[in-house]
């Protein structure tokens, strides 16, 4: 196996892993040889794509988390210590978008389930991920933020602002924890094409959403995710404090 990407041995835990990102990413790590706990508010789904990994001969922990509830995501670092002893990796991947509407039309409610799960979800991952990581002295998190947190996503503020601070948390943690050895990371990606998009997004709405790209077209969820694993790469050791844009070109227009 090609060392860049060999992952033999590394624990990654990974909470939205039911669908989307979470699952193709785990699915990936599985075939690299990582060993893995997955989570998700979806109890049966994330359950039934690990009886899938496992069927292949990997090892995986698979639990339901909510991700808005400190001691969920306790649960899942003390599950991997518990089982394989340490955490190499963290991906908070779990997230929630909103329906299109104005900025004066955002209340309170929408907020707060905003960030909930997209903020304190991300913090509440980061904070039990980096306390293992600082024991064993090294380990790497990529957080999932959004073009929405790079720029302004009219219609979407509510999840604008909560990406934003997936970054400001990314690029904060990154500076605290540099010495350390831990790096932390983040992806942001243009409109693709998982749930989040193709259930309130037809073909030819997806058509028009990509014409805002130049490269014209959405992206697919294995372009992100193959850049999941090459921030996370074993090998990538002088990588942190970035927010990379996964955008079929969009940042640069």
């Amino acid at each position: 196996m090609d060392p860049l990407l060999n992952f033999t041995g590394k624990v990654a835990v990974i909470t939205g892993a039911a669908q989307g990102f979470g699952k193709l990413l785990a699915q990936e790590l599985a075939k690299r040889g990582a060993k893995l706990v997955v989570s998700d508010i979806n109890e049966q789904g994330v359950h039934q794509m690990a009886d899938e990994i496992a069927a292949t001969g990997a090892e995986i922990i698979a639990m339901k988390c909510d991700v808005s509830k400190s001691d969920d995501c306790k649960a899942m670092v003390d599950a991997a210590i518990e089982e394989f002893g340490r955490v190499d990796i963290g991906v908070n991947n779990a997230g929630i978008a909103h329906e299109f509407m104005p900025l004066h039309d955002i209340d309170e409610a929408i907020l707060d389930h905003q960030f909930a799960i997209n903020v304190k979800g991300v913090q509440f991952g980061m904070r039990y991920q980096i306390q293992q990581m600082l024991k064993q002295g090294e380990g790497a998190i990529l957080n999932v933020s959004s073009m929405a947190g790079i720029g302004g996503a009219p219609r979407g503020s509510a999840y604008s602002m909560a990406k934003h601070a997936v970054i400001g948390l990314t690029k904060t943690g990154a500076v605290e924890y540099g010495r350390s050895n831990i790096r932390i990371n983040a992806i942001c990606p243009f409109f693709t094409l998982t749930a989040m998009v193709t259930n309130f997004a037809d073909k030819e709405m997806q058509g028009k959403m990509g014409r805002n790209a130049p490269m014209n077209r959405l992206g697919e969820p294995k372009e992100i995710v193959a850049m999941m694993l090459m921030i996370l790469s074993p090998a990538n050791t002088y990588m942190t404090g970035q927010c990379i844009a996964i955008d079929g070109g969009v940042s640069a227009a």
